[in-house]
């Protein structure tokens, strides 16, 4: 079976910690333990993870270093994905004995220029500021800004996902058996320009939707959205609170759920889930084995069984 996970962004920096290497480190040896049980039980592994984090200390450490000159995203987007991905890289080789080849892929995503998120930023990028420093900023830079709570911080478009262009090497690198850690955070936006050659934009990609278009693009069995929670809950935020164990994609996009949070994640399922004969599976990264056999976790598909016990 042929299984892409997507790691949210507890893969690598837990609710409330700091933003330090060893805290990553920790972290990426974790998660590479809980998809070492997926490979030895004899599937095939596509890796996607979040980058969120490590995009906001780029971009401060950028602005530290020369306040005049601002690193593109997509440059950035591409660091992270380099840095990211060797971490998972490394820690899933030690976690496998070295008996599996495992390849980081730094990988662009294209989207349309004419997406209608261009004319609307809604994703938040970088630090946070006081509105006096973030109006400066954004006349300087031209950037768009809004309120993040009690601060103000960049906002970028979000555009949809359209196409992998690096897909050949991706599939070349599963014909030998290698798995795949690729299109980290949404992967490195771009446009095709009138003659074909491709060039980054300033966009933020949801990752969970690169991760919905690469795995119908891979013909993928299943897919794994990893988190810090259970899995998808009825009643969610009250007292009466459960979680939901399976689910059509009709079901699932019934539920008023949070957009920050729960919402991309079910929203990507059921954009994978509505082929006859695919599931889509989200839980707890740490119990990535579990959800997967669908003893934990929500399962959505168009045919849900019954959860196995046991």
């Amino acid at each position: 079976m042929l299984v892409v996970a997507a790691l949210g962004g507890n893969a690598l920096l837990r609710r409330g910690q700091a933003l330090t290497a060893d805290n990553q480190r920790r972290n990426a040896r974790l998660a590479a333990g809980a998809l070492a049980r997926i490979v030895r039980a004899g599937h095939d592994l596509v890796i996607t993870h979040g980058n969120g984090p490590q995009v906001g200390l780029l971009a401060l450490q950028a602005l530290s270093h020369g306040p005049e000159e601002v690193y593109p995203l997509d440059v950035m987007g591409a660091e992270t994905e380099g840095m990211i991905g060797y971490l998972i890289e490394q820690e899933l080789e030690n976690a496998l004995g070295h008996d599996r080849t495992v390849a980081t892929l730094l990988t662009q995503v294209r989207v349309d220029p004419g997406d209608p998120a261009f004319a609307t930023p809604t994703k938040f990028v970088g630090p946070v500021y006081d509105r006096e420093r973030a109006e400066a900023l954004a006349g300087r830079h031209g950037w768009s800004i809004a309120r993040d709570g009690d601060h103000w911080r960049r906002v970028v478009p979000s555009p949809a996902p359209l196409d992998i262009p690096d897909l050949k090497v991706i599939r070349q690198l599963l014909v030998h058996g290698t798995i795949v850690i690729c299109a980290g955070g949404g992967g490195i936006p771009v446009v095709a320009r009138p003659g074909g050659a491709l060039t980054g934009i300033e966009a933020v990609i949801d990752k969970d939707a690169a991760s919905a278009l690469l795995a119908d693009m891979l013909g993928a069995d299943g897919m794994l959205l990893l988190t810090d929670v259970d899995g998808v809950e009825r009643d969610f935020g009250t007292d009466r609170a459960t979680r939901i164990e399976a689910m059509t994609p009709d079901e699932a996009a019934a539920l008023d759920l949070p957009q920050g949070s729960m919402g991309p994640k079910v929203a990507a399922a059921c954009q994978f889930a509505r082929v006859e004969g695919r599931w889509a599976g989200i839980g707890r990264l740490e119990s990535a084995f579990d959800v997967l056999q669908g003893h934990a976790g929500t399962r959505i598909s168009m045919t849900p069984a019954t959860p196995r016990r046991g």
